[in-house]
């Protein structure tokens, strides 16, 4: 491991500054700074500090000419290089002022918890049959999920309750307890806050107003880091949090992780467009690709945004109504609930500004959040602190350490025989997902989580460890 002085030395010579105390480094150039939280046994990457600098020298542009635009900015341990904007970066802005390309494509992808009213013992005897259904149903063509458009049209106009009174009893839906999705509402971190218009969306889910639309990306995992995962309840750290989540050692639980999918890619990309045609004429465009919009266009992106976070929520709704169903049909999954639906990669407004999360979580006061590993370590069910420093936040997970290419050259027997020593088992239609979500490829979770607890952003509640990942 590089030591910080090491570090300071190296970046020096390329204008950086840094400073490293407890846990914590201090980086800023001639445009900016900011700070990121992470323990000295994980890697400080080069480019995610020059992208979060970058993001936190986004600039407004307006008739009196080129201001700063961010409040603060900071990183959570996850903190590794992005797209454009690096993951587990955390910045603040004024109300009236958004940077879409911070937040991407993959609008409000969230990290989901069910529990499912089974223990492992129930559970393990039935291990090959849960497999084949959930195959089918996760990553096969088992999905029979019927909207009309009238209903897809409610979600992006008045939301989330809107749409769940307006789903029709066919297919999927003849399954489901839409009193118990009205209740689970309430679980939904930010949910509420999101404003939306239809008029965002694409066209396809508009047509017809009663005609029934069968969307083939609503029910999807996704591809990359996105999965559906049952968990074994291994530890209770904190026994009143875990009273009041419903989980005890042995419970089995589902935990999902998906976003927007081609809705998210639809809505991020016109509205990244967007914000690089509205770049003043003559002035020199950012080398980071990072644009802003203000005032009223600001708030169009988050009526926009809004639309694809609806989508998210709705998409993750029948990820864990597909689960449920086929629970149902092995032990019966009346006892199931949602514990919590935790975002990241989307703005909300706290503290008079809008906070961009780019794969970092609310971590507000009292709340859950969840913070998973990789499908070979430990995920975790955590209560924020609300750290304000931190902007209220804490990471979405444990965080990539190795890029994609350098992972494909590892040898997939070799993440076999883990599999089978450890207990957990991936279930892909791709060979080269198992690859390259192999656990080697990320962080290890214990300095993540024990680098948050000491700087006060979250205290651990339950510690989940893996038991069969589903991956598209």
């Amino acid at each position: 491991m590089t030591t910080p002085q090491r570090l300071q030395r190296a970046f020096a010579r390329t204008g950086i500054s840094l400073d490293y105390r407890d846990g914590i480094y201090h980086v800023r150039d001639g445009q900016a700074e900011a700070h990121i939280l992470l323990p000295d046994s994980l890697p400080l990457e080069d480019k995610a500090v020059r992208q979060l600098l970058a993001f936190a020298a986004v600039r407004r542009h307006d008739g009196q000419g080129s201001h700063g635009a961010v409040c603060r900015a900071c990183a959570t341990p996850d903190f590794h290089p992005g797209t454009v904007a690096p993951v587990g970066s955390v910045v603040a802005t004024p109300s009236d002022f958004v940077i879409p390309a911070a937040i991407g494509t993959d609008i409000n992808c969230s990290v989901r918890l069910l529990t499912t009213g089974a223990r492992l013992d129930q559970l393990a005897p039935h291990k090959g049959r849960l497999v084949e259904l959930l195959t089918a149903s996760l990553l096969g063509s088992g999905r029979d999920v019927p909207v009309t458009t009238a209903a897809f049209r409610a979600l992006f106009d008045h939301g989330p309750a809107a749409f769940v009174d307006r789903l029709n009893g066919q297919g999927l839906w003849g399954h489901v307890d839409r009193d118990r999705l009205h209740r689970e509402l309430a679980a939904c971190i930010g949910l509420d806050s999101f404003a939306g218009s239809a008029r965002h969306a694409p066209h396809a889910y508009l047509q017809e107003r009663h005609a029934v639309f069968r969307d083939p990306c609503l029910g999807t995992v996704g591809s990359g880091n996105h999965f559906v995962e049952l968990q074994v309840v291994d530890e209770v750290l904190d026994r009143h949090a875990a009273y009041r989540a419903g989980l005890r050692a042995g419970d089995v639980v589902v935990m999902i992780h998906s976003g927007s999918r081609d809705l998210g890619f639809y809505v991020g990309q016109a509205w990244m467009d967007r914000a690089r045609a509205e770049w003043p004429q003559g002035v020199k465009h950012p080398a980071s690709g990072l644009y802003g919009l203000s005032g009223p266009l600001a708030g169009e992106y988050l009526q926009a945004m809004g639309v694809a976070a609806r989508y998210a929520w709705a998409n993750r709704v029948v990820l864990a109504e597909l689960v449920r169903k086929d629970l149902e049909q092995i032990v019966g999954a009346a006892d199931s609930r949602l514990v919590v639906d935790v975002p990241h990669n989307v703005v909300l407004q706290q503290g008079g500004m809008n906070i961009h999360r780019k794969g970092a979580t609310p971590a507000n006061e009292g709340d859950f959040a969840l913070i998973p590993g990789s499908m070979g370590d430990a995920s975790y069910l955590v209560t924020g602190l609300g750290a304000a420093d931190w902007l209220w936040s804490c990471s979405h997970g444990a965080g990539r350490r190795m890029r994609r290419q350098a992972v494909r050259a590892l040898r997939p027997e070799a993440h076999a025989g883990r599999a089978g020593e450890q207990g957990w088992q991936c279930v892909t239609l791709r060979e080269e997902r198992r690859i390259e979500e192999a656990p080697e490829a990320y962080k290890p979770i214990g300095p993540v989580i024990e680098s948050q607890e000491a700087a006060g952003l979250i205290h651990a509640a339950v510690k989940l460890r893996p038991w069969i990942t589903f991956k598209a």
